[in-house]
Formats: structure tokens, sequence, C-alpha cells
């Protein structure tokens, strides 16, 4: 297999029966092919070489929930999405039709800092995460990463606007 240049956690190998793509992530691989074939073959080599469990089709990675059908597949982080409005506290919270405030401008050092920047920190990290299924998020989310260095209360109110979007 080759080691992919631009990931260096993906390798791949190409044939003219098809291709197959194996994915690492620590002690975890996700496997797919574009023919069975492939995946039973890589799977008897890994099995020769390593101990392995196979874990069946793929149904969650890395937060990422996977549902497969003859249509396609679908990729989603409902549960991530639902763990980060869990542990702030928003689970019932009202919903916002917008992102930002379009009457707010944040500036670095815009209002009282924040006791707790960390709390701000491992919050956007996880928004930027969930940016991988949700892209309408992302400029938000770029926006409040700006602030990462010295937090403020304004921020924090951003990032919870965020969270609340619908």
């Amino acid at each position: 297999m080759t080691q992919c240049k631009a990931d260096h956690s993906v390798f791949y190998r190409h044939s003219s029966v098809g291709s197959v793509y194996l994915i690492v992530y620590v002690d975890d691989i996700v496997l797919t092919s574009s023919e069975s074939h492939g995946i039973s073959q890589m799977k008897q080599h890994l099995c020769n070489h390593f101990q392995i469990k196979d874990l069946g089709i793929l149904r969650y990675f890395l937060g990422i929930e996977v549902a497969q059908s003859n249509d396609g597949i679908v990729i989603s982080q409902r549960k991530y999405a639902l763990d980060i409005l869990k542990e702030t506290g928003l689970m019932n919270s009202k919903p916002m039709d917008t992102l930002m405030d379009p009457d707010t401008k944040l500036l670095p050092k815009q209002g009282e800092p924040m006791s707790n920047p960390k709390k701000y920190r491992r919050l956007v990290g996880k928004l930027n995460y969930l940016t991988v299924t949700r892209p309408d998020i992302s400029f938000a989310v770029s926006v409040v990463s700006q602030f990462f260095n010295s937090p403020c209360e304004d921020h924090w109110n951003a990032v919870i606007r965020i969270l609340k979007y619908k």
C-alpha cells in the first residue's frame, strides 16, 4: 500500500480491479474498497500479521456516525453535537435562526476577560471538529477561534449563539 502524502494516516492501493483504502487512528482502522474482494484480501493480510478484531460494517468512528444504504453513505455528528449541548447545559435552550448577531462586531479584548479561558478553548475546539459535518457553521467558528489567546465574555456569548443555531 502507498501512504497518502496529504494525510499520513491514510494508505491506499489502486489496481485494475479497484481501490482499497485503509485509515488508521491510534489502534482503530477503517478499511474500505470499491470491491469486496479487496477488503477480504486486506483483512486476511492484516490477520496474518497482527491480532485484529473485525467489528463489521462501520457505524461510528471518531464521533462520526455512519449510515450506509444502497443509495449511498450519510455521515452525521448528531450524538457528538448533543453531547456538547448537554455538557454546556443548552439541551432545552431556544434555537437561534442566525449564527452570529449582525449588530455585534467581535474584537480582541472586548469586554470582561473570561475567568476560565480553557473552557472557551475546549468548546471552540469541539465546534471546530463539528464543522466536519456542519460546514454551515465554519465561518462563525473561524471567527470565534481568533480569540483563543484571551477570550472575553462577548466572545463566549458568540460561541453560545453558535451552539443554539438550528
